[in-house]
């Protein structure tokens, strides 16, 4: 059964939809990305699995039950806004957002000092969260969303901030969780994190779903027409009748196909005028697709 499905749900403001009949389904030890760009209604979705509105029409269900703020307990959300107590002590305040969630005092400072080594803060526990950067206080908030051991973990751009050894602390992270079972779903505009994590999708554009399901499966469905070339030399095969678009690089090449090219054609011609160090058929990016499926229109 799913841990969080959203079935044909619709949410409008002052009359602008920002969800039209958007239904997704995410089940346990599932890592679920919700992308799309910038006011795309990703948001408006979660905060609608949260229970902080409530859809036009369409239903959602927690935990395999009608939703239920009760069944929020069992539930971590990391917003996209801050909402730390800036001038409270950073410990203090994990422990009294553990206390929220029915933690007692000492469980609650023992999962935060367990925390904090993990994401290596611990020389922070001490300070006060104005003292801190941005992304030191998003570790923070991690933290205190995953503190009651929750079985729903939903987060709205988790690596907002973040340098890229402390993105990679939170990745491993959520992989682990993950292993125990967890369902996480996150939003977020970089399809590449997602393409990284995640087991699906739901890609979406102006409030409606336009594309869902498994990430392998989706990918599968799309031609391999994507090479790269890193090579010395000449750069005159670039311009072959198989390549429909190439960007070089100094010596890295990113190329398109036309449909049906021939790769094998297009690097014999390369070995031809250049040295290569390597030349790599790729499957499209999940930017690529999304441009393909929305046909490069957005509201971004």
């Amino acid at each position: 059964m799913p841990v969080v499905e959203l079935a044909t749900v619709t949410k409008a403001y002052d009359g602008k939809v920002a969800v039209r009949d958007l239904s997704l389904s995410i089940e346990a030890g599932q890592m679920f990305g919700l992308l799309g760009p910038n006011g795309a209604g990703k948001t408006s979705s979660i905060r609608m699995m949260m229970g902080i509105t409530m859809p036009d029409s369409g239903h959602i269900t927690l935990f395999a039950k009608p939703f239920d703020r009760r069944s929020l307990d069992r539930v971590g959300y990391l917003p996209e806004e801050r909402g730390l107590y800036k001038k409270m002590k950073v410990l203090d305040q994990l422990v009294f957002f553990g206390e929220l969630h029915g933690l007692t005092k000492e469980a609650s400072r023992k999962r935060a000092v367990d925390w904090a080594t993990r994401m290596e803060i611990s020389d922070s526990l001490d300070k006060k969260a104005q003292e801190l950067s941005k992304g030191m206080q998003q570790k923070i908030q991690f933290i205190a969303t995953l503190l009651h051991d929750p079985g729903l973990v939903v987060m709205d751009e988790p690596f907002s901030g973040l340098d890229p050894v402390n993105t990679t602390l939170l990745q491993d992270a959520l992989l682990e969780l993950k292993a125990q079972g967890k369902a996480i779903v996150f939003s977020t505009h970089r399809m590449d994190q997602v393409e990284k994590l995640c087991d699906s999708i739901c890609l979406i554009n102006n409030g409606e779903g336009v594309l869902s399901g498994n990430l392998r499966e989706i990918k599968s469905r799309y031609e391999r027409n994507n090479v790269i070339v890193e090579f010395e030399g000449s750069a005159e095969f670039l311009e072959s009748d198989e390549i429909a678009l190439a960007n070089n690089f100094s010596g890295h090449a990113e190329i398109t196909l036309k449909p049906h090219g021939d790769a094998q054609k297009l690097l014999h011609l390369a070995a031809s005028m250049a040295r290569i160090y390597r030349f790599e058929l790729v499957e499209p990016s999940l930017e690529e697709i999304f441009i393909q499926t929305v046909g490069g229109r957005t509201d971004a």
